[in-house]
């Protein structure tokens, strides 16, 4: 089992057709963290509105989630379609806390925004509706990528994220992250803080901007992608489809979507639910 001092995930978009959830859990049941962070989007309350779609690989998620939580710290950092858990900023269900935003520090003592970014959004500035529209493009681009990655895998091929590639190469696209990116940069500088973790525009990313750390998470609809804090405090950003091998006794999946954990996995725990004692510093 591969061990992180810090995971941070986001964009899983739990209740979709599109949520990746037998990599995810496999992903999940194959590490350990001293502290997860859920960056937003985890349900997507906007499409459960619409059509309900909850298969069981999506109750899976929801267990993996309270297993870690069992041992570890998780808090959930609610986003725009996840919106409906806002009105519980500050509250503790179990051993998962529920924040708008949330002060990360790192081994070497920086101090990381931490925040879904729908808010920096320009789209979501001008009304839910258009940003619901834009939603709507988004899944006609998810279609085109599923049936190209079935093509894909019927031929022996590996996945890609057509949509995401799509998505990258028109010019607008890249204008919006590029302002995206400099929006919450100035807010990291207005904070005083060294950089940002974040999610919302399903690119992960890692680097240094002028005024601190940028990292975005990605997401687990296209990229299949999770930052984490390595023991030794260095971060990288890991991709489910590049990294899988790097987790030993893998679940499997079966034909009809449902997660097969492994016999280490399913035991009763019977250690008791610990108890947050070091919630991040809330952040109005």
């Amino acid at each position: 089992m591969k061990a992180y001092r810090s995971v941070f995930l986001s964009d899983i978009h739990l209740g979709t057709r599109w949520c990746k959830a037998g990599d995810l859990g496999a992903f999940l049941s194959g590490m350990s963290c001293e502290r997860l962070y859920l960056v937003g989007d985890i349900i997507d309350g906007w499409k459960l509105q619409r059509k309900s779609s909850w298969p069981r690989s999506h109750n899976r998620i929801l267990q993996e989630l309270l297993r870690i939580s069992r041992k570890s710290s998780v808090i959930y950092v609610t986003g725009n379609h996840d919106s409906f858990l806002r009105e519980f900023h500050g509250s503790i269900f179990g051993n998962i806390g529920i924040y708008r935003q949330a002060i990360h520090k790192t081994l070497d003592g920086k101090r990381m925004l931490v925040l879904h970014g729908d808010e920096f959004d320009a789209v979501m500035a001008h009304g839910t509706w258009l940003a619901r529209l834009g939603d709507f493009a988004y899944d006609g681009a998810l279609w085109l990528n599923h049936g190209l990655n079935a093509i894909r895998a019927f031929l022996g091929m590996t996945y890609w994220p057509f949509s995401q590639f799509l998505k990258h190469r028109v010019k607008d696209a890249v204008n919006f992250i590029s302002d995206f990116e400099k929006r919450l940069a100035r807010e990291v500088a207005r904070q005083k803080l060294d950089g940002v973790i974040c999610g919302h525009i399903h690119r992960p990313e890692l680097k240094k901007l002028q005024t601190g750390i940028y990292a975005n998470c990605g997401d687990w609809v296209e990229s299949c992608s999770a930052l984490v804090e390595h023991l030794n405090g260095t971060f990288e950003i890991l991709y489910w489809h590049k990294n899988a091998e790097e987790f030993s006794e893998l679940p499997r999946v079966t034909a009809q979507g449902e997660l097969i954990l492994p016999e280490a996995l399913t035991a009763e725990e019977p250690e008791k639910a610990a108890v947050f004692e070091d919630f991040p510093r809330m952040v109005s």
